[in-house]
């Protein structure tokens, strides 16, 4: 995104990044960058509703919930934007702010303050997904080029996406947004899972953090895209050791985020990232990242098709 970091390994938005001291854990121990925990959309609607409910009873709203409301929404922005303004003035790393919103003019709203509190780059946690069968993908494809080409106009920050990998023509949509002047894009934001509680019928939270085991949808599309696109990918879900850290950049990938691992290990497990990085890096003989970064990416000639191809013939038939 055009920022200056000493390492690869960035902390993702997460509950970690969500206050002053984990930041500069997080810078103590290593990180590259942070990205400050997301503002959701929901989660201030949800606030509103629940002091109007105290404050201003359904029968007695009036004139009075707009300004609840108003009071509401903003003293949940100026909390997070003070949480930014002191993550600047006490860290020495990038920090990025994060937003998901569903409407678009608080898209344009937040992107706007976030620049104001004095974020070095912005990522937008785009988790828009066709869940109702009244919505195509291309009433989502429409929405994802109408939110950036506007906040392209509107904040001078850098901007990344952060995208699921739920897209019908994945590869193309990821070139075309590349091509629309973003700083990068961030491969993959993470659903929340749900469960199903038999005993008592009922929707349940399933675990939320990330497995070894999901790094390799990840994997796959940074190999695929990384030579495709015109800004760098940032990799995200999975990462959970210096190995990945490597199999990522290999594949192609600008920088590395974590979470999960973080959870599992303590912050301080950034420290163990680095070195496995570094000393891997000096096994084979590598100066730089540069050296090494996308030597296992598709080709930008390469058909992607007849990459994955030539793997799945290597593994099942024994090819050599």
């Amino acid at each position: 995104m055009g920022l200056n970091i000493e390492s690869p390994v960035i902390v993702g938005s997460c509950g970690l990044t969500n206050n002053v001291d984990d930041l500069k854990k997080c810078e103590d121990a290593g990180a590259g960058a942070v990205i400050i925990k997301s503002v959701f959309e929901e989660q201030i609607i949800f606030d509103i509703k629940h002091s109007a409910s105290v404050y201003a009873p359904t029968d007695q709203y009036g004139g009075s919930y707009d300004y609840i409301a108003a009071h509401v929404a903003a003293d949940a922005m100026d909390r997070h934007f003070a949480l930014i303004h002191n993550a600047k003035q006490q860290l020495h790393i990038p920090v990025v702010g994060s937003i998901n919103c569903y409407s678009f003019e608080n898209w344009i709203n937040y992107a706007k303050r976030f620049q104001e509190a004095g974020c070095d780059a912005l990522e937008l946690n785009m988790a828009i997904l066709p869940y109702e069968t009244e919505t195509s993908s291309e009433d989502v494809d429409r929405l994802f080029q109408n939110i950036i080409q506007t906040l392209k106009k509107t904040v001078s920050i850098p901007i990344a996406i952060k995208v699921s990998s739920y897209f019908t023509d994945m590869a193309k949509f990821m070139q075309q947004l590349s091509w629309m002047g973003i700083s990068g894009i961030t491969l993959f934001n993470k659903s929340l899972n749900i469960d199903i509680d038999v005993d008592n019928m009922s929707l349940a939270q399933a675990p939320s953090l990330s497995t070894p085991e999901d790094i390799y949808n990840t994997l796959r599309w940074v190999a695929i895209l990384s030579n495709k696109l015109r800004c760098p990918i940032s990799a995200s879900t999975g990462v959970f050791s210096g190995k990945d850290v490597v199999k990522m950049l290999l594949a192609g990938a600008q920088t590395v985020q974590v979470v999960s691992c973080l959870y599992k290990n303590g912050i301080d497990y950034i420290k163990q990232i680095n070195s496995e990085l570094s000393a891997w890096m000096e096994q084979h003989g590598f100066e730089s990242i540069d050296q090494f970064r996308g030597k296992l990416a598709v080709k930008p000639n390469e058909e992607a098709s007849m990459f994955l191809r030539t793997q799945f013939m290597k593994y099942f038939a024994e090819i050599k």
